[in-house]
């Protein structure tokens, strides 16, 4: 008992003094191939054992004829092991390589093709998130150029609504001042017109530029949505009698919301403003609102006449001016109301979307209730 007790301590030294320098050997090579590390890890592990039967020889716990066989016998179960693992590493090379072809493909184009075979299941794995990863590169690159390709049609709009109103102001303060403008109180007036609708785009790019940086900042307060679209129906009412427009409640429930009121005010001023100027002459503005799933849903429907699907997706966009269904008149302004909409509903939690509706088209808005502590 004893005897087998001290092989198993001999063995265990051998074990580890080889291990110990297989293990530094390993770490020498550790930038090297994979394919060479394993075959080296083969040899290591028969040198091992071969280690300790010499070293039980050397203590007469083994015979020599023993150990010969022994060692014998270790040379060609180093021979397969070397073999085995050369294919094996064959294998992991040229999944690896295969990976990284693809991978080096992927840089050039942005895309990444899965190789066909990707080689053990770890580099599947790992191709597995390289296709994941691409897919939503590509997709942040698609939305990049959308933005990009949004931010200079914007420009492009704003450009042109500022160089319009700057023309007309030069003009009648260069007639003013040349002395050929017979009625100056006239001139005044446009001059005061067009300054106020500077000052308006200028506001407008500036609200949206806090809105896009999240730096806008709200004053929540409990309030009646009712009373909200009350006073906004009120303010927009001679714009609407002016136009031959018609103001209809389509059932506005005593709904209480958790917002900024004047951050609000201006969301249903620009959707009503929107949607009696884009109605035709004789139709109705329908307004309605109600709570659903534990939100204020809000709901504001033109007569415009629709606006054809392929554009519905636009609306929101910054510099959106409309459709034929829809034109941009001269009052529109710089097409950032929608834009501005969307960035205010949002910040306070909620949602806004616009669908076709019978004759015309239907902005809906959703707020987190008083009581629901989202806000």
């Amino acid at each position: 008992m004893h005897d087998l007790i001290f092989v198993a301590l001999v063995s265990l030294w051998c074990s580890v003094a080889v291990g110990l320098l297989g293990a530094w050997i390993l770490w020498f090579l550790r930038r090297g191939s994979l394919v060479v590390m394993m075959m080296m890890l083969a040899v290591i592990t028969v040198i091992s054992i071969g280690f300790t039967f010499v070293v039980l020889a050397f203590l007469d716990l083994f015979t020599v004829r023993g150990m010969t066989a022994v060692l014998l016998a270790c040379i060609p179960t180093a021979a397969v092991s070397v073999m085995l693992c050369l294919l094996l590493g064959r294998r992991i090379l040229h999944g690896s390589r295969n990976l990284a072809r693809a991978t080096r493909t992927m840089g050039e184009d942005g895309r990444f093709a899965a190789p066909a075979q990707s080689g053990s299941a770890e580099l599947a794995v790992l191709t597995q998130e390289l296709a994941a990863t691409s897919a939503a590169l590509t997709a942040s690159r698609e939305q990049e150029q959308l933005l990009e390709a949004s931010r200079r049609q914007l420009i492009a709009w704003v450009s042109h609504d500022l160089r319009t109103p700057l023309a007309g102001l030069r003009a009648m303060t260069e007639a003013l001042q040349d002395g050929m403008a017979r009625d100056q109180d006239r001139y005044l007036g446009l001059i005061l017109q067009e300054t106020q609708r500077l000052d308006h785009l200028v506001g407008d790019l500036f609200d949206l530029s806090r809105i896009q940086s999240n730096s806008l900042t709200l004053s929540l307060t409990p309030v009646s949505l009712a009373d909200l679209i009350s006073d906004a129906v009120t303010a927009i009412e001679p714009q609407a009698r002016s136009r031959g427009v018609r103001l209809v409640p389509g059932g506005i429930e005593p709904v209480a919301v958790r917002v900024d009121i004047r951050q609000i005010n201006r969301v249903l001023g620009n959707l009503l403003s929107n949607a009696v100027r884009h109605t035709h002459p004789g139709g109705a503005v329908t307004v309605c609102a109600h709570a659903a799933e534990g939100r204020a849903v809000l709901s504001i429907s033109d007569a415009c006449g629709g606006i054809p699907e392929a554009d519905l997706h636009k609306v929101f966009e910054p510099g959106w001016r409309g459709t034929p269904s829809r034109p941009a008149g001269k009052d529109v302004g710089g097409g950032l109301g929608l834009a501005i909409v969307r960035g205010i509903i949002e910040a306070h939690h909620g949602g806004v979307a616009v669908r076709n509706v019978e004759g015309g088209c239907q902005f809906t808005t959703s707020l987190p209730l008083a009581g629901s502590g989202r806000a």
